[in-house]
């Protein structure tokens, strides 16, 4: 694969069912050593996208390139350049650790002195090595997780592609695999798909998100705030000439500060107030020693508001709601 080329290429992918389009035109790169969060409401075409990448599942029309080859034409080759882990990940019950990781990377064409070696190095990487050799049935829900992506990197494929990793998990286990998937940035090309979006605004590099098989915004956690929300916001708690004195000292500041939302006074006179500018820049400072060395206001608190993922994800999936049940134009 060309060092400059992306790790998969989608272009105009779309997958139906009888009629019923699960995944409309969707397109999108993921470069080599990337980790991509892939997030959308439930029924959205997440896991359908999924499946096609891996070639388990045919497209109905579309372009889809991994590590250079079309997974369309190179289905077999394909296969090999990818870890696949996906929702509620099957494993057999009845089978060690060891035993399941050394039959699966035979599987997957690994001689037998490089599987000793590599499967030491899994078990150490996925913290598995004090369970090596229980039976898969017997562990928790945690490791067993952490057991199939120990099978999905084993060979180490140059993409790693996880469903759900870390569903069902509890806040310690959920941990230990974030810290497990940062660990294979730069290594591996990565894609999750989760609903957990505080953990995807931590672990990945890129956010894709989609909604009724379309996607509806991608880029950095940063890129997505401004793109959505437009504008940077501060909170404040704030007393005294509000009428004159705020918009004056305001506008000092910065011109294209405004007062997006107006709470109505606690007990002691004090409102809650949230300011909006275009500046993406801290303001804050600014602000802090204007509205402090002005008589006419009384300052108690201010901070700079910053949109999580989530709210981002809820209004970029309303945008692509609204976008979806508009009225079409109707020709005269």
């Amino acid at each position: 694969m060309p060092d400059d080329s992306p790790a998969i290429e989608v272009r105009d992918l779309v997958k139906t069912y009888a009629g019923v389009t699960a995944v409309n035109k969707v397109g999108f790169t993921v470069a080599r050593g990337e980790i991509l969060g892939f997030l959308g409401p439930n029924g959205a075409g997440k896991s359908t996208t999924m499946r096609i990448l891996t070639g388990y599942l045919p497209a109905t029309s579309g372009m889809v390139n991994v590590c250079g080859l079309s997974v369309a034409t190179h289905g077999d080759e394909v296969k090999k350049f990818i870890g696949y882990m996906p929702e509620n990940n099957p494993l057999p019950d009845d089978m060690r650790v060891s035993e399941y990781l050394h039959y699966r990377g035979r599987l997957k064409g690994l001689a037998r002195a490089k599987l000793s070696i590599r499967l030491d190095e899994v078990l150490e990487l996925c913290d598995l090595k004090r369970v090596r050799h229980r039976i898969i049935g017997k562990l928790s829900k945690g490791f067993r997780q952490r057991v199939g992506i120990a099978e999905a990197i084993l060979a180490e494929p140059p993409i790693i592609i996880m469903d759900e990793p870390t569903i069902g998990l509890d806040p310690h286990q959920i941990l230990i695999v974030r810290d497990l998937i940062a660990g294979l940035r730069g290594r591996m090309t990565v894609i999750i798909s989760s609903h957990i979006l505080p953990e995807i605004e931590m672990t990945c590099d890129r956010v894709l998100i989609i909604n009724q098989g379309r996607v509806v915004a991608q880029g950095t956690p940063a890129d997505l705030r401004r793109e959505v929300f437009g504008h940077s916001s501060y909170a404040l708690e704030i007393s005294g000439d509000l009428e004159a004195a705020l918009p004056e000292v305001l506008a000092k500041v910065e011109p294209t500060l405004a007062i997006s939302e107006t709470g109505v006074p606690d007990a002691t006179g004090f409102r809650k107030l949230t300011l909006a500018t275009s500046r993406e820049d801290d303001l804050g400072e600014a602000l802090l020693r204007a509205l402090s060395a002005d008589p006419r206001l009384r300052l108690r608190a201010l901070t700079r508001v910053h949109p999580t993922l989530e709210d981002v994800f809820l209004a970029a999936t309303k945008r692509g709601w609204e976008a979806i049940d508009a009225p079409k134009p109707t020709s005269k």
